[in-house]
């Protein structure tokens, strides 16, 4: 079983395996390389397991098919974090748990595909805890994260940015992409910014005033 073992006092972000579709052995790979903490969610356990990587948390409510027992027999030294509560997704409750345990950011892949509900509350899950901790969730197309009301990054040319808003978005203005925006508003349902692509390699700045929106870089 291989190990990812260099934590630096929680100085690189954690890494949860949600249930959702899984992702490449490559990036999984690129994922590994920060040497993170990783957090495993119970209904992911079956798939994650046979990969051959060690993992250190094992959180859920352990209500479905999971053998406990034999996984914490395998995994040693394995922390196993029993989470009942109902009103939370199991993800929402890996990231609670991570704030708690003092993580400041944290990596999420395995969370989209498959029930198209999951994935938007997974989506959803950036924006309700975006004031305690980074968060970026990651999959083999995109990398996404809710975006701050004022973002500069360096890109380069033709990269693809989407920017899709969840209800109305307000006072957004950008510098550097192919299709700008001045003061203008995004809203779900009536008009998104998906499938736009850096100007030329630079900066590239998004400020808006009102709202909540996420940022997708894609590479497909």
């Amino acid at each position: 079983m291989s190990s990812h073992h260099v934590i630096r006092d929680k100085q690189e972000p954690a890494l949860i395996i949600a249930n959702g579709e899984s992702c490449s052995m490559e990036l999984l790979g690129q994922l590994l390389e920060w040497s993170p903490t990783i957090v495993v969610l119970d209904g992911a356990a079956h798939r994650f397991e046979p990969l051959g990587i060690k993992m250190d948390v094992l959180l859920g409510d352990f209500d479905g098919n999971v053998n406990l027992e034999e996984i914490e027999q395998r995994q040693q030294p394995l922390r196993v974090v029993h989470t009942p509560d109902q009103n939370l997704t199991d993800l929402e409750k890996a990231i609670l748990w991570l704030i708690e345990e003092g993580y400041p950011s944290a990596n999420i892949a395995w969370a989209t595909g498959f029930r198209a509900d999951h994935t938007v509350n997974n989506m959803m899950s950036l924006f309700k805890f975006q004031d305690r901790i980074d968060l970026v969730m990651v999959d083999d197309h995109s990398r996404i994260f809710s975006l701050p009301t004022k973002y500069k990054k360096w890109y380069p040319k033709g990269k693809r940015i989407s920017l899709i808003p969840f209800g109305l978005v307000e006072g957004i203005s950008t510098l550097g992409l192919k299709y700008p925006l001045n003061e203008e508003s995004l809203e779900s349902g009536i008009r998104s910014g998906s499938s736009n692509e850096v100007l030329e390699d630079g900066w590239v700045e998004i400020n808006y005033s009102s709202g909540r929106m996420l940022l997708m870089e894609c590479w497909d």
